[in-house]
């Protein structure tokens, strides 16, 4: 299956809200179920300074988004990025999580001039820690209660990535 990457546009709501009706999406992110057509009109409609939102295609039709969250107005956060992403229920598993994830990574990488990418992906999820750690990312700790999904609170692992051209201290240049 063909996978193409590009930038989400407000026409793009329908979809959205397709992909976040998934039981399996509504299972995996921190969504709550039943999302609604004009709540992701407006989300694409006014998106705000620092995120870049992209969507997976399949045949034109949109199958997977994911959001790099920066922190433009934040010095001291601005060498970082928060990473959050969702496939729909029916194209998981089918190369569109890898997709999106290397289109980030590089954009990351070689674009926004980030240093950090980080994410949260809750502990009961092994095929997301694995798609993550296959681009690089490690476990750095888990956050007890972090979610509360079906009637109960879940554990999330924090997961983070350098950029390995950018990143002096993992190499020993400490100041």
């Amino acid at each position: 299956m063909a996978i193409s990457i590009r930038r989400a546009e407000p026409g793009d709501y329908e979809a959205m809200q397709r992909i976040f009706s998934g039981p399996l999406v509504v299972r995996g992110t921190l969504q709550l179920p039943f999302p609604s057509v004009e709540t992701w009109r407006k989300r694409l409609e006014d998106t705000p300074e620092g995120l870049v939102r992209l969507v997976a295609c399949s045949e034109q039709e949109v199958v997977g988004q994911l959001d790099i969250h920066t922190f433009p107005n934040h010095p001291r956060r601005r060498h970082a990025g928060q990473l959050g992403m969702a496939v729909r229920d029916d194209f998981q598993g089918q190369g569109v999580g890898t997709a999106l994830m290397a289109a980030a990574v590089d954009l990351a990488d070689r674009w926004l001039n980030l240093l950090r990418l980080e994410l949260e992906v809750y502990v009961d999820n092994p095929p997301a820690v694995r798609l993550y750690q296959k681009f690089g990312f490690t476990i750095e700790g888990a956050l007890s209660r972090y979610g509360f999904r079906d009637g109960q609170y879940v554990d999330v692992y924090a997961m983070a990535r350098f950029n390995p051209g950018r990143d002096n201290y993992l190499q020993g240049e400490t100041r």
